[in-house]
């Protein structure tokens, strides 16, 4: 279980990465020893599962997003497994959710440009052979995106 102290300690990671022991235990007044165990222990315990730096997809060249809904012809076990398995091979393919209602899979893609998308679904999409379905929506402006999830 979480106390307040955990949570804090996860509020202040996940706005800074690279905030060091020091600079934590000065932000929650408290002395390095018992931050530095909480972290390792949150850490040994899944709630960290890893530290990565946030990029600007724009400085390198990703400005088009999409996010595609798609149907799957069949929904058998090894159609569903299969699709998630050729999914995970697209690095433009930033995120992959299977979902309840029309649609079967939504999926965020990423890519430099509308040149690149259509090469995206025609030449990577397309050859899964179980979709039945595609339909994307592109991102015009990001309102809000944000990767800190909320630590109550």
């Amino acid at each position: 279980m979480l106390d307040t102290t955990d949570k804090a300690i996860l509020r202040l990671l996940q706005s800074n990465g690279k905030y060091t022991i020091k600079e934590i235990s000065t932000k929650l007044n408290l002395t390095s020893t018992p931050i530095f165990e909480r972290i390792k222990r949150l850490e040994n315990d899944g709630y960290i599962e890893s530290y990565k730096a946030i990029l600007n997809r724009k400085k390198i060249d990703l400005s088009l997003l999409a996010f595609c809904n798609i149907s799957l012809k069949s929904h058998e076990a090894t159609f569903i497994s299969k699709f998630e398995k050729d999914i995970l091979q697209f690095d433009e393919v930033i995120e992959c959710y299977h979902t309840a209602g029309v649609y079967d899979y939504l999926i965020k893609v990423m890519v430099k440009d509308m040149d690149a998308y259509q090469t995206f679904v025609a030449k990577k999409l397309a050859s899964i052979e179980n979709i039945g379905q595609v339909q994307s929506a592109f991102v015009m402006t990001e309102v809000k995106s944000r990767n800190n999830l909320p630590v109550q």
